[in-house]
């Protein structure tokens, strides 16, 4: 499916929802402080079925210890309102915390899918790693890789998958009823856009993405996998619209070229530190969320490479 038609598909969509013509998703977001990472409940309210996109496990990286609280929640919210979940759902393969989808698939179902980007990935952080013949690297640790304007149901929610590269090679986008969950290629207008400056990143590619997605009709609810807190705001947000971004982003706003862009992203990227969970989060996310193969005393053992980032 060409880029065109999938975005002209996901817009009349967008519309249908408006106009009252198909169910309007009921959202939930949940907030891990820790890692400012916002992860989502979505579920039809006619069928009650029901997705979770990019969850968090908890890590303790002074003491290597994973824990499921921030999980736990969705677990309980899900079964107090009587949902069936028919997918986790990762917008791409996180640097900046652990994805608990296998833990969750244990919990309440669903299948685990990803955009089909993520061999990419595989690829290159499988070098990186060294994590050898056994990490498989065809994305067969997710149930199901996502085609660019790939289109499935929750329920009666229609969804429209875009791959948005940019961030990572492997970046996609949700296009939910009238709402689209976005992942990190754009934060709320106040902070601005993601870095593009991880291995397979690339700025260029990010302002088309964002361009892209501020393609959709203005009224469309952009939901969030983070929040950085700028300076000038004292409570965390995780929602916006199209509209609002095409305004208001302070780096990517109407009438910003690609090459403003560009000099932009690739000069503050130089600025930045690389994310706190990085090695953690990206050898556990290429794996769908699950820990390396244990060694012979049964411990699962994390690699730390030095001087690749």
């Amino acid at each position: 499916m060409t880029h065109d038609l999938a975005l002209q598909k996901a817009s009349l969509q967008i519309e249908r929802a408006g106009e009252g013509q198909t169910p309007v998703p009921v959202i939930r977001t949940f907030f891990d402080e820790a890692t400012c990472t916002a992860s989502h409940v979505v579920h039809c309210p006619v069928t009650r079925k029901a997705a979770v996109i990019d969850s968090v496990m908890d890590y303790d990286p002074a003491a290597g210890r994973t824990s499921f609280a921030s999980a736990e929640q969705i677990v309980a919210y899900v079964k107090q309102e009587n949902l069936t979940v028919e997918w986790q759902l990762e917008t791409h393969a996180h640097a900046d915390h652990l994805s608990a989808a296998p833990w969750l698939q244990e919990k309440l179902g669903g299948k685990l899918g990803i955009g089909k980007e993520i061999l990419r990935v595989q690829n290159v952080f499988g070098k990186i790693f060294n994590a050898g013949s056994d990490f498989a690297r065809d994305g067969s640790q997710f149930d199901h890789l996502f085609m660019d304007g790939e289109q499935f149901k929750i329920g009666d929610l229609e969804v429209t998958a875009l791959h948005v590269p940019g961030h990572t090679p492997a970046d996609m986008a949700y296009v939910i009823g009238d709402a689209a969950f976005v992942g990190d290629t754009i934060f709320m207008p106040d902070y601005g856009t993601a870095r593009a400056d991880f291995p397979g990143g690339d700025s260029r590619k990010l302002f088309h993405s964002i361009r892209r997605l501020l393609s959709l009709p203005p009224q469309t609810r952009l939901f969030l996998c983070h929040d950085y807190l700028p300076e000038n705001r004292d409570h965390y947000l995780w929602m916006t619209t199209v509209g609002a971004e095409r305004e208001n982003n302070i780096h990517v706003h109407q009438g910003v070229t690609e090459e403003e862009f560009v000099t932009m992203r690739d000069k503050r990227d130089s600025t930045l530190p690389m994310p706190t969970l990085i090695l953690p989060s990206v050898q556990v996310n290429m794996r769908a969320g699950h820990l390396p193969e244990p060694d012979d005393n049964g411990v699962s053992y994390l690699r730390i490479p030095v001087n690749q980032l």
